[in-house]
């Protein structure tokens, strides 16, 4: 008998968790995230504040809906710009090769050889804070990896005889690219996705905690641990709640690639 998928099992029921509670603060949340009350300053998790109050008496379980739901938007529209032009540059430099390709991939080493948050870092210390800014600045870092990850797949199949049989019955360059090379690394690239899901939720964390991410105005995960971390012994519920989000949102995206991966049997 073929033995329970567990990692499939729990990163699905993690991940679906998670995103049935980003999901419901687009549309309710039990209080005005925004909404000041010093009657309430620092309470404590009770029945009518789940997971208490900051230090202005905002409910902390309606900043957290509304930050999930920010970093979700973010991460997902990093992985967007990075995963789309990562896979045109490195199919393109995987299938034709040439002169292109090697300029192309130490362009790609160059920009690998510098850690992503610190150049993001850099990037945002000139454009400025905000969340279009971390998207765009995020996305662009981001090609590398996924240019490098899909290149070496099509370097793998390129020469492969389904391939060549189609180039000699005069089957177009982009037809084979789409129709007979992607199907095939769909298995490779769906590892790398959940990958820079992870990173680029790790990523905004980081820039918001320091401040350049996103504004005070539209709140992420990350800002909302930057604003609780003067309150680590006074409201320790505030740090508590938005940091076990992030942890298991990562921790399910984790488990269900983890889980996809073996059922595919990939890298095994």
């Amino acid at each position: 008998m073929r033995r329970k998928n567990w990692y499939l099992i729990v990163g699905a029921v993690l991940t679906a968790s998670m995103l049935a509670f980003t999901a419901v603060g687009f549309f309710w949340t039990p209080y005005e995230p925004s909404a000041m009350s010093a009657a309430d300053k620092y309470a404590k998790p009770c029945a009518a504040h789940l997971f208490g109050c900051d230090q202005l008496g905002r409910d902390i379980l309606s900043r957290t809906l509304e930050g999930a739901g920010a970093t979700l938007a973010i991460a997902l529209a990093v992985l967007a710009v990075g995963a789309l032009a990562g896979l045109a540059v490195g199919a393109l430099c995987g299938y034709h090769g040439g002169a292109a390709d090697a300029l192309v991939m130490r362009l790609c080493d160059a920009v690998a050889a510098f850690p992503s948050v610190l150049l993001a870092l850099v990037v945002l210390a000139v454009t400025g804070p905000g969340k279009y800014n971390v998207i765009a600045a995020l996305g662009v870092l981001f090609v590398p990896s996924f240019a490098r990850l899909v290149r070496g797949e099509f370097l793998k199949y390129r020469d492969r005889d389904f391939v060549r049989s189609a180039k000699l019955i005069g089957v177009s360059d982009l037809r084979i690219i789409f129709v007979h090379i992607l199907p095939n690394i769909w298995p490779v690239l769906l590892s790398g996705l959940t990958i820079g899901f992870n990173n680029a939720v790790l990523a905004e964390a980081s820039m918001s905690y320091l401040g350049i991410g996103v504004s005070a105005t539209e709140p992420s995960l990350g800002y909302l641990l930057k604003d609780a971390q003067g309150y680590l012994f006074t409201a320790p519920w505030y740090t508590a709640f938005p940091a076990a989000a992030i942890v298991l949102l990562i921790l399910g995206v984790s488990l269900l690639g983890e889980g996809v991966r073996e059922r595919m049997g990939v890298g095994t």
